[in-house]
């Protein structure tokens, strides 16, 4: 029996672009967060610019946009994701008027997807808010920055509004609590920001993301906006009903955001815990009416799922649970300790589409990998049967889900060509279909080289998925 895709599904790949486009300091572009890590989360932020940042190149996707294009068609992408730097259309993020430099980059791009047939999807902000906003504000602890996206988001749409169908509002909106700089341009040492501070920023976020809902309808009736969140399929380590409650506790931390965006409201077990805490969010009347404005969507990334546990004796950290929990006993893991479970996209997709009856689209998830570049017949290429058993048995799954009855829109996978790591910024530490020759130093030709992954995803979206191993 062959995996079943509807018709129209719409297969791509995904990107950010502080990860792909480099020229850091082109086209009137200003400084983003993205400028001060250059080693990912792994370090404290840099007072500037530094030559060690990667993504000061990253894979010159801004002067090879074409090339790149092409090959995104030549796979038989019907969709692809990426951001606007939100910096190259304000470049404090803070002005009246956008950069004409910037908004004529991105109408290019579009110009060369149209060209080809691809489907765009714009994340507005995804992991690089301007530097100026996070030193001068603060970042999103300040409320002045709804006001600010609301404006950064009119610009985009009222020059890209009839080009574009499907908008995501924020990547990734529950990652502030555990990264408040790369995902809230909050510049305070974690250890000194408290739940109070956290929440509140992400709830003027909550607030932008609504009113940019609300500003899109008005503006582009046609377009379809979505959250983005991470999926973390919380499991009990034992079936102690402890065990249980404390999984349920954990899978709330995530549920809340899409809760918020799909209900227009805060769910009454977030505001419980905020009780508990003594948590007192300054929410405006006007506020829980931009909140009303909810998403038509539900997009996510997902990349593993974690155990959860009461006993504080077997709270174990795992090297990939960045987002908590401790690792499965019963699943393998990455290179960098991301256990490794298909099924988990299956729990997801039915959970998320019995929990919010909103259309799903799977816009990340991937492998990191080191890939290693061999000759073959003549040609470079690089032998990544891991990547297609990855692929594969979680393309499955998704079509498991949508057999099961879950309304999916599409996939797009993360990394579709190797790009600059956003946790650790290292080049190799790679996703994609297409090898980029740079290295962890720096060095290299920034060649591409289609993966021998390349020609299995082009079969899979020939066949609309048929090509599958069950």
């Amino acid at each position: 029996m062959t995996t079943t895709f509807p018709k129209g599904f719409l297969w791509g790949g995904a990107t950010a672009a502080n990860q792909i486009e480099g020229a850091y300091n082109e086209g009137g572009k200003g400084l983003s967060i993205q400028d001060v890590m250059p080693k990912g989360i792994t370090e404290t932020p840099t007072a500037g610019p530094t030559p060690d940042n990667l993504k000061q190149v990253a894979i010159d996707f801004y002067h090879r946009y074409e090339e790149d294009i092409a090959a995104f068609a030549d796979l038989g992408f019907k969709v692809f994701r990426f951001s606007i730097a939100w910096s190259r259309i304000f470049p404090l993020g803070d002005e009246a008027s956008p950069n004409a430099q910037g908004l004529a980059y991105y109408s290019r791009l579009l110009d060369e997807l149209e060209k080809h047939g691809i489907e765009p999807m714009v994340t507005i902000s995804h992991y690089e808010t301007p530097l100026h906003l996070a030193r001068k504000y603060n970042g999103w602890t300040n409320r002045q920055l709804i006001g600010f996206y609301e404006n950064y988001c009119r610009a985009l749409f009222e020059n890209f509004g009839a080009r574009v169908k499907y908008w995501l509002t924020f990547n990734e909106i529950n990652s502030v609590i555990h990264e408040p700089f790369l995902s809230g341009g909050i510049p305070t040492p974690k250890d000194q920001l408290t739940q109070q501070d956290l929440y509140q920023a992400i709830h003027h976020e909550l607030v932008a993301s609504a009113r940019a809902t609300k500003l899109a309808r008005e503006l582009m009736p046609a377009a379809q906006v979505g959250c983005m969140i991470i999926a973390l399929p919380t499991y009990p380590l034992t079936p102690d009903p402890s065990d249980v409650v404390a999984a349920m506790h954990t899978a709330q931390d995530s549920y809340a955001f899409g809760d918020i965006h799909c209900r227009g409201e805060y769910p009454g077990y977030l505001l419980r815990r905020f009780r508990d805490q003594g948590i007192e969010l300054e929410i405006t009347v006007q506020d829980r009416e931009d909140l009303k404005h909810t998403v038509d969507f539900v997009s996510f990334s997902y990349y593993m799922s974690i155990c959860e546990t009461a006993d504080p004796a077997k709270k174990i950290k795992g090297a990939g649970n960045i987002m908590g929990g401790v690792p499965n006993p019963t699943l393998k893991a990455s290179e960098w300790g991301w256990q490794i479970d298909p099924q988990g996209l299956r729990v997801v997709l039915n959970d998320y589409w019995d929990r919010w009856q909103k259309p799903l689209f799977i816009v990340e998830n991937g492998i990191g990998a080191v890939d290693t570049l061999v000759e073959v017949d003549g040609g470079k290429t690089v032998v990544d049967d891991y990547r297609i058993d990855y692929f594969n048995d979680h393309l499955v799954q998704a079509g498991e889900a949508i057999e099961d009855g879950v309304q999916l829109l599409g996939y797009t996978s993360w990394g579709c060509i190797d790009i600059v790591s956003a946790s650790t910024a290292q080049m190799s530490k790679r996703y994609g279909f297409i090898y980029v020759d740079r290295n962890d130093d720096g060095t290299g030709s920034l060649a591409r080289y289609p993966k021998k992954s390349y020609g299995w995803y082009k079969e899979v979206i020939a066949s609309n998925g048929a090509s599958l191993k069950k």
